[in-house]
């Protein structure tokens, strides 16, 4: 007797579809995991940190995590050291908590798009009232 062929309960089907995609949840699991090693590592360059966004390659080989500083842009360079240095820590904790045949590459960036949102907010509240009667 044969097993029919086609979608059934066999080796990689968990029964139900995922609402997103599994890079998605890796992006998600990723930033959280790095986010909560962050406040555990006891780095001053690291304080006032957030991580604002992860992206991991579908392979698995590389990942971006984008940060951003309240301090603004002039810790940029001190903040991307002070993760340089803790990369294979943070790599290590993905690889515990994550439990993926392999553990990507972790690239720091820092997180452009949250300041010039923020810019273009402060333009717009400097901007004067404008009446929208002609």
């Amino acid at each position: 007797m044969t097993r029919p062929r086609g979608r059934g309960r066999g080796r990689g089907d968990t029964g139900g579809a995922h609402p997103y995609p599994r890079t998605a949840r890796l992006n998600e699991l990723l930033r959280e995991i790095v986010a909560e090693e962050l406040e555990r590592i006891d780095d001053p360059r690291l304080e006032l940190v957030t991580v604002t966004e992860t992206r991991v390659d579908a392979d698995l080989k590389h990942a971006t995590v984008w940060v951003s500083s309240l301090e603004g842009a002039e810790r940029d360079a001190e903040v991307l050291d002070a993760l340089g240095g803790h990369r294979v820590r943070l790599q290590a904790a993905f690889a515990r908590q994550a439990r993926t045949r392999s553990t990507p590459e972790l690239v720091f960036r820092p997180d452009d798009v949250a300041r010039t949102a923020q810019r273009i907010e402060e333009i717009l509240r400097q901007r004067p009232e404008v009446d929208d009667e002609p």
